[in-house]
């Protein structure tokens, strides 16, 4: 009987993750098994993007090599995450006139209605690709509907449709690097939601949450609320920002700058309040644009579950405090019991932090374990050139 494999990578600038798992035989409920796992550390690139794709293709089959050792398996395929300042979210709404003389609605009568909504952005949307398409609220003759249309009778159909895409140059080298490393890309999907799979509980995402990935480069935030994405940002500051402050401040070298900041540098003392000040300062300046952004689409201090903080630079002792004293909110490390972040270490001891959420979390996607998915599935075309976008996914 064929093994029910599936593998996710996590492209990130710091690090490449890559986590292979297997659907079934497991005693893990409804999540894939995780059978091994590797990473190494990401080369050419900025910000999320490559500027070198030698040295990312290199990258890319280090970490896949390892976690081809870990798991005993060859990695043929997988799904990837795309994440970086280029991410971005549109808004637009559509309609259609209902189609069958019973006035009844069908799929194909929403499926219209969301490519009414994409054909009035296109031009706002110019060298980028649709990555999702997520109806937000649906309405029938002027009037909201609590849940999907189907079945349901009107003349008119109406969505309002959150879009999250991509630079399509960045979607189209991202995609060549891993194919060049000898592994075939099944699907993409935006980091910051692959990562919710994993640390955002259904009952989170259903009364409102925000999650925020703090990465090396980048700080990528998703907005939950009635169990669906509202709102996806990608700001330009991360952990190494932290870093480089560290090190101007204190006087030391990155290497100790990245160890004082974590609280794993021993045997050296520096002067607490100094350092407190330095974190604090730029930590403050990240929640001050997530609060912006939250202001913007009026969710700020309205959010019941909160934030819950994750990535490679949610590892700073005081980090959930001054969340919370900035945003106004219940503030929570993903790796502190919440969603399914302590099921990865406990199925695999070399995932031992909720930086690994994002390549977990396309595993679950990949095996369609998640029970509200959210993707678009591809299709290339032949020749190898992308991408036929072919199932709108509903809420």
């Amino acid at each position: 009987m064929a093994r029910n494999i599936t593998t996710g990578i996590d492209i990130g600038t710091y690090q490449i993750k890559v986590v292979i798992t297997e659907y079934g035989n497991s005693n893990n409920g409804n999540l894939p098994k995780i059978i091994g796992t590797g990473f190494s550390q990401s080369k050419g690139l900025r910000h999320g993007y490559i500027i070198n794709p030698t040295d990312t293709i290199r990258a890319i089959k280090i970490a896949v090599a390892q976690a081809e050792k870990s798991a005993k398996v060859r990695i043929k395929k997988a799904f990837i995450s795309i994440g970086g300042v280029g991410l971005e979210e549109a808004h637009s709404k559509g309609g259609v006139i209902i189609s069958r003389a019973d006035s009844e609605i069908t799929d194909l009568d929403i499926e219209k209605a969301l490519k009414d909504s994409e054909k009035k952005i296109e031009q706002k949307i110019l060298n980028r690709k649709v990555l999702h398409d997520i109806p937000l609220r649906y309405k029938i003759d002027g009037g909201t509907v609590l849940g999907k249309p189907q079945g349901m009778k009107g003349s008119r159909l109406e969505v309002d449709v959150l879009f999250v895409t991509c630079l399509e140059q960045h979607l189209n080298d991202l995609i060549a690097a891993v194919e060049e490393a000898g592994v075939q890309v099944e699907d993409v999907m935006a980091s910051p939601i692959a990562g919710s799979f994993v640390t955002l509980s259904r009952a989170q995402k259903v009364a409102g949450a925000v999650l925020a990935n703090i990465g090396a480069e980048t700080v990528s935030i998703v907005v939950f609320e009635n169990n669906i994405p509202i709102s996806l940002k990608v700001f330009s500051i991360g952990g190494s920002d932290i870093t480089n402050d560290i090190a101007l401040g204190l006087k030391i070298p990155l290497e100790d700058a990245e160890k004082v900041k974590t609280g794993m540098l021993s045997g050296v003392e520096f002067p607490k309040k100094k350092l407190d000040e330095i974190i604090t300062a730029r930590l403050s300046d990240i929640f001050e644009l997530i609060e912006t952004h939250l202001k913007k689409i009026g969710k700020n201090g309205l959010l019941p579950a909160g934030i819950i903080i994750t990535g490679g630079g949610s590892g700073i002792a005081t980090i959930e405090d001054l969340a919370r004293a900035s945003l106004k909110l219940p503030s929570k490390l993903a790796n502190g019991g919440f969603g399914k972040s302590q099921v990865i270490e406990k199925m695999h001891r070399q995932v031992r932090d909720s930086s690994w959420a994002v390549a977990y979390g396309l595993c679950i996607w990949g095996t369609g374990a998640e029970e509200d998915p959210v993707g678009v599935k591809i299709i290339k075309e032949s020749g190898g050139n992308i991408w036929q976008w072919i199932k709108q996914f509903l809420p």
